[in-house]
């Protein structure tokens, strides 16, 4: 895996030892027909957990906590995204809560998979139960490659609805930045922290970071215009997107549960809350084995798939996409910062 200019990874052929079988391209989920989505109609669920403390350290609802604790005392492994020690986005193994609890807050970035595949493979050849959390077309690219594994009932995916991937390369800039401005380096990093209510409105707010030495948190939200208000930084294939309907390749498929408190009063709540798509009978049964840390109950599709876009198509391209890449190659970040506040009026 190669990144390109504007960072994003892509596959690319080694001809010294690739025999020309074809099986990347048979079996690769934008090729293939039908992406491996399933035909079944998901089952829509508003999920809440029930505990302060998890509501707090989770970007809506906590229905990814429930769902990995039901996991790990079972003796099953979690995969999904955490932060390493440089904060690059990757994809992380865990088999304790400790190690879990990384995963937990959203990061806009592309997240780079490494070796998770061969770790996915091997844990499945043990019999280990595994819970896959990913966004659509990755929890496709490991259905593609494990549905036919001797072990495939034990392993349980879980996709996000997806707004798009930014570019690694912008975040690694960024970081950047933020530390040249603050004459230090950066220790932590949150996406949508809950110092502000859960709330649509209140979703691009809340990037905050903490530089060495200093106990009090940063704010800004120069990442967010670039990413959601403009929409400048998104891989390009996100545009033309296949997993954006109800149709998923997934087990389960989470995201913040936005007009709730229009729907259902009595079950909105500040802290957060999710809706859960439960897509299969493996998915099913992960709900009911996790019942007794959550809130939930059944809700009608329309909700949910009137207010989340991306169940029912992908996000367009910024018209300024080309230019902002332009000047941003020639000139750097702050110069590309500028042209668009320019160019949006703010």
């Amino acid at each position: 895996m190669l990144a390109d200019d504007e960072g994003f990874l892509y596959p690319v052929v080694d001809n010294k030892i690739c025999t020309s079988c074809k099986n990347c391209s048979l079996i690769c989920p934008f090729q293939k027909e039908g992406s491996y989505k399933l035909e079944l109609n998901p089952r829509f669920y508003m999920v809440r957990h029930k505990s302060a403390e998890v509501l707090k350290q989770s970007t809506s609802g906590g229905a990814f906590t429930a769902f990995s604790d039901s996991i790990l005392e079972a003796g099953g492994v979690v995969y999904g995204v955490v932060f390493d020690e440089n904060l690059r986005v990757i994809h992380a193994r865990a088999e304790t809560a400790k190690q879990r609890d990384k995963m937990r807050m959203s990061k806009y970035v592309q997240s780079d998979l490494g070796d998770t595949y061969k770790q996915v493979k091997d844990d499945l050849n043990a019999g280990k139960t595994i819970f896959f959390t990913g966004t659509p077309c990755q929890t496709a690219g490991i259905r593609a490659m494990f549905m036919n594994n001797h072990n495939a009932d034990k392993l349980i995916l879980c996709d996000l609805i997806c707004h798009s991937i930014p570019s690694p390369l912008v975040w690694e800039d960024y970081k950047t930045l933020l530390e040249n401005e603050a004459g230090g380096k950066i220790t932590h990093v949150q996406f949508r922290n809950k110092r502000y209510d859960w709330s649509r409105d209140n979703s691009n707010k809340g990037f905050t970071y903490r530089i060495t030495g200093e106990e009090t948190l940063r704010e800004d939200d120069r990442f967010y215009q670039l990413f959601i208000l403009e929409n400048c930084i998104a891989r390009p294939s996100c545009h033309r997107c296949q997993f954006t309907d109800i149709k998923r390749a997934s087990d389960l498929t989470i995201a913040d549960y936005w007009g709730i408190e229009k729907f259902a009063p009595s079950l909105y709540d500040s802290r957060g809350v999710s809706v859960v798509l439960i897509n299969t009978l493996k998915g099913q049964k992960l709900l009911d084995k996790s019942i007794h840390s959550i809130f939930f109950e059944e809700r009608p599709s329309h909700e949910c798939i009137s207010q989340q876009k991306r169940l029912s198509e992908p996000g367009t391209e910024s018209s300024s996409r080309a230019e902002f890449w332009k000047v941003y190659r020639e000139n750097g970040l702050i110069a590309a910062l500028k042209f668009v506040r320019l160019t949006s009026n703010i």
